[in-house]
């Protein structure tokens, strides 16, 4: 089982030596743009360092939209030393339960976008009841799930 840990300043390099299997780029930013991003909307999101056994093998983002209002997860990856683990799915599992807390807001809507060619990704998440909108941009595809 994983734990999500909100970034610090403590283990930020941690974050920002994750790595991605070749020809992941495509699909996930590295967690180094996310933490830009983070910065930004630094009201309305957290980002997390997934680990396992006290060491980080993943990354991940939680964002609310106020606008939609939805819960959005970005960037979630796990270092391609750790793949095959079972790690990106327990992620998954602890972020929905963090989203069911509502710390940001009101919404029972949880939004993420997978890339078309990533059947990995895509599988994990309709695993967990995601379901595409049809919503489509380039080469991303939105997925939804509701939650209580």
């Amino acid at each position: 089982m994983v734990e999500l840990r909100p970034i610090t300043e403590g283990n930020l390099i941690d974050a920002f030596n994750l790595r991605l299997a070749p020809g992941q780029e495509e699909y996930v930013s590295h967690p180094m743009r996310s933490l830009a991003q983070a910065y930004v909307y630094r009201d309305q999101c957290q980002p997390f360092g997934i680990y396992a056994a006290g060491r980080m093998v993943g990354y991940v983002m939680v964002i609310y939209d106020y606008d939609v209002p939805e819960y959005d997860i970005w960037h979630m990856m796990v270092d391609e030393a750790e793949q095959g683990r079972g790690y990106g799915g327990d992620a998954l599992d602890r972020v929905i339960e963090y989203i069911r807390t509502k710390p940001f807001g009101g919404s029972d809507r949880i939004a993420l976008t997978c890339n078309k060619r990533n059947p990995v990704a895509r599988g994990l998440y309709e695993g967990r009841g995601f379901s595409a909108t049809g919503c489509e941009d380039e080469d991303e595809m939105e997925l939804v799930l509701v939650v209580e």
